[in-house]
């Protein structure tokens, strides 16, 4: 590895250590189907995303919900502190497709269609929200 590159891969890790976050690979259901679910709670208040996720009948929160109880531990486990309701948000969220299985279905006059089952990752970030960061860039917006 080149120096250079290995310097900002240090960067990096030495970024992560100070943020909460938690990630869920090999899902086995499509990245577009995940994206519903985490839009929905994406910038929510995490108790609050946790009720949503409970009562959501889709099938890809039961993954997300399990997902967003480890970061939440994850955060306790860093600040070693329990978390209070109203203080950590859910900052962002990401859903990548993962690898694509391929098989084949048969079809008629002997040919076969392709099927593609897709799986995907989920990188879930929680953090507190900075309410003096937030007046100042509510402010500028306004401006």
């Amino acid at each position: 590895m080149g120096r250079r590159k290995k310097i900002s891969a240090e960067a990096r890790k030495e970024a992560l250590k100070s943020v909460s976050f938690a990630k869920l690979r090999n899902v086995p259901s499509s990245p577009r189907k995940m994206r519903l679910v985490v839009d929905m709670i994406r910038g929510m208040e995490v108790f609050r995303a946790l009720g949503v996720l409970r009562f959501s009948n889709k099938d890809a929160a039961t993954p997300v919900e399990k997902l967003l109880r480890s970061a939440i531990a994850n955060w306790e486990q860093k600040n070693e502190r329990k978390a209070e309701s109203g203080e950590l948000f859910v900052t962002s969220v990401n859903v990548d497709g993962a690898a694509t299985l391929k098989r084949m279905r048969p079809a008629p006059q002997g040919r076969g269609y392709r099927i593609r089952k897709r799986s995907n990752h989920v990188t879930l970030f929680v953090d507190t929200r900075n309410v003096e960061a937030e007046a100042k860039n509510n402010k500028e917006s306004q401006n």
